[in-house]
């Protein structure tokens, strides 16, 4: 897909990620729809190449409707009124759903970092003392990847888990980081941290130019630099 312009629907397009990936994905050059629920509240983010829209990501229909004519869709959403399991079950089928039915083929979802591996087979969210409500959540996000890869799909889907710890919305996009496999990757130059912007150059950069298929993908910063 790289090399041209892209048509992208971004999903939770409101969010801390989700403004972010709108702003990285226009800021090259692409055509944005940003779904949110009520689009009188999120205004702010029209603009030139962006359309706001008001979509439900649970709902197969609507992803349908506010997906079709696109190249490829990001999935930035999240709610806390409903239970983590059914809020992201619920997306997860109607996005393989939906997005099928419009015909758009590419869809890179933000995980958590705490469905990642410490070791081989043991996730970060089963670690002893590991906090409750934490846990609760991340098993939402590990119920979604369980709906992703039982799915026979033509969707070519990507989910794609942050570290493991709270991300910097300030820090200033780097455009450098490091990405691949299901294992939490080693603290890089800022230590554990990772930021919002950079983590939104690693969604637009699997629209543009897939590396990575059907798989969960650890996103870091970069290793530090030794002399």
């Amino acid at each position: 897909m790289s090399g041209s312009s892209i048509s992208i629907v971004i999903f939770g397009a409101g969010g801390r990620a989700g403004r972010r990936a709108v702003a990285e994905a226009v800021g090259r050059g692409h055509q944005v729809t940003a779904v949110v629920r009520n689009p009188a509240l999120y205004q702010d983010l029209a603009g030139a190449g962006v359309s706001v829209v008001s979509g439900d990501v649970t709902d197969a229909d609507s992803v349908a409707a506010v997906a079709e004519g696109h190249d490829a869709a990001i999935s930035a959403a999240g709610r806390m009124d409903m239970s983590s399991v059914e809020f992201y079950v619920g997306a997860a089928h109607a996005l393989l759903d939906g997005l099928a039915r419009a015909g758009v083929g590419r869809l890179v979802l933000i995980g958590i970092g705490s469905t990642l591996e410490t070791a081989p087979g043991v996730l970060v969210h089963d670690a002893p003392g590991f906090p409750e409500e934490g846990r609760t959540f991340s098993l939402g996000h590990a119920a979604e990847l369980d709906v992703l890869r039982a799915a026979e799909t033509g969707i070519d889907w990507l989910v794609i888990a942050p570290p493991p710890v709270l991300l910097d919305n300030d820090a200033p996009r780097t455009g450098r980081y490091r990405i691949g496999g299901a294992q939490v990757l080693p603290a890089g130059d800022a230590g554990d941290g990772f930021s919002y912007a950079d983590l939104a150059v690693a969604l637009v950069d699997e629209i543009e130019s897939p590396k990575h298929h059907r798989s969960l993908a650890a996103v870091a910063a970069v290793a530090a630099v030794t002399a």
